[in-house]
């Protein structure tokens, strides 16, 4: 099937499009096939539990009860948007393009996009699943996990491009593993935004990322000219996908919808303790993406620790303002402001904006409409940077 089937039609942009959020609906062979005999009913895979088809690890400890594909895109074509039917499919019901290269490069063809930026969805956004299980797994698990997508970036012909998990929870396994991705061609890591509510294998709790425990790991991304990516919901802290934020005589759906607009706030927070925890003094050259944010919150954020350095904290001093560490060292991702964003993204930056379609969720693009319209104030120039150019710098992107 291809996106001819859409109730939409595309519009389609003479700029080679890189959307710099997608997700990979991973296979459920996708670790079983690739791990050794000894660790190969250990590793993540799908099978009955408790009488329910789910994600499970270490035999027997869930990771997605229902096998969720994390997919809103039918099969038959079309896309769900009612709560309950989509929480309701199955691998078999959703889009071979959310799992499959051949039918996600054809979805891509459709759509006009040239590059995509991917990110996991068993593991956790952030890899926070994989915190379930002894050290020696967790490992295994995140690197069969990342020779799989070098292998899918190979196989897309440089056009699909997956972050890879850290073992975030060991420094040295960490750099280890941020290493061997470099050496694979891999374009960036995905960070769990709050490592700080674990412990490590010996039990000792995990510093935050301002801390000096990190400084190895940002020497070697620095080094490397490696993008930093959180995404949102990438901790258990920050994830919350039915329900603090509604209040209880909300329906399931409405509360969620809810959180779903509140979660993007959660990326703020990692921003703000990156920016103030003077990082960025000493690691002048980091590049930071925030990663299904959206952008509008920005601004306001921005302006608001520039205002509260000066008036609670003026013995701390900073190189630059706030503001400005957002300027050079931060990027943010846009897709729903679906009415012209033009004036927004010149207010956090034409440079620091990336595009993103967050394929197959419930939130995505699905089909892109409306796209020249809601950049139509840009010039053709800055339309490039947002839509390609920036993540072609960032990511290492030839186009």
């Amino acid at each position: 099937m291809t996106t001819a089937t859409l109730d939409q039609p595309q519009a389609k942009s003479t700029i080679k499009i890189i959307d710099a959020d997608t997700h990979l609906t991973e296979p459920h062979d996708m670790w079983v096939k690739r791990a050794p005999a000894a660790i190969r009913d250990r590793v993540p895979q799908v099978k009955m539990l408790d009488g329910i088809r789910s994600w499970v690890i270490d035999g027997d400890k869930s990771i997605g009860t229902g096998a969720h594909p994390n997919s809103a895109i039918l099969k038959q074509g079309g896309k769900v948007r009612d709560l309950d039917r989509f929480l309701a499919l199955q691998f078999e019901d959703v889009h071979s393009g959310s799992s499959s290269l051949k039918e996600r490069l054809a979805v891509m063809d459709e759509a006009g996009i040239y590059a995509q930026i991917v990110y996991p969805n068993i593991l956790g956004f952030g890899g926070q699943q994989a915190a379930k299980v002894d050290p020696e797994l967790r490992l295994a698990t995140v690197q069969i996990y990342n020779d799989a997508m070098a292998e899918l970036q190979d196989e897309s012909g440089q056009r699909l491009f997956p972050m890879a998990l850290l073992p975030w929870w060991d420094m040295k396994e960490a750099v280890r593993e941020t290493e061997r991705c470099i050496a694979m061609g891999m374009k960036g890591i995905n960070i769990n935004s709050d490592p700080h509510m674990h412990k490590d294998a010996n039990g000792d709790p995990i510093p935050d990322l301002g801390h000096e425990h990190w400084y190895p790991l940002w020497e070697v991304c620095e080094d490397g000219n490696l993008p930093i990516n959180f995404h949102i919901g990438a901790s258990e802290t920050s994830i919350d996908w039915m329900g603090q934020q509604g209040w209880p005589s909300l329906t399931r759906d409405l509360a969620s919808g809810i959180m779903g607009a509140m979660i993007f706030f959660n990326n703020g927070k990692t921003v703000s303790n990156l920016i103030y925890s003077g990082l960025l003094d000493r690691y002048k050259g980091l590049k930071f993406v925030s990663v299904e944010s959206g952008i509008g919150w920005v601004p306001f954020l921005m302006e608001a620790l520039d205002y509260q350095l000066e008036e609670i904290a003026e013995t701390k001093g900073f190189e630059k303002k706030p503001s400005e560490y957002f300027r050079s060292n931060f990027y943010a991702c846009f897709w729903f402001e679906k009415k012209d964003v033009s004036d927004m993204l010149h207010k956090v930056g034409i440079d620091n904006c990336l595009f993103e379609t967050d394929f197959p969720h419930p939130t995505s693009l699905y089909p892109i409409d409306n796209l020249e319209e809601r950049l139509s104030s840009l010039t053709a120039e800055d339309r490039a940077k947002v839509l390609s150019l920036n993540a072609a710098k960032l990511y290492g992107i030839a186009i």
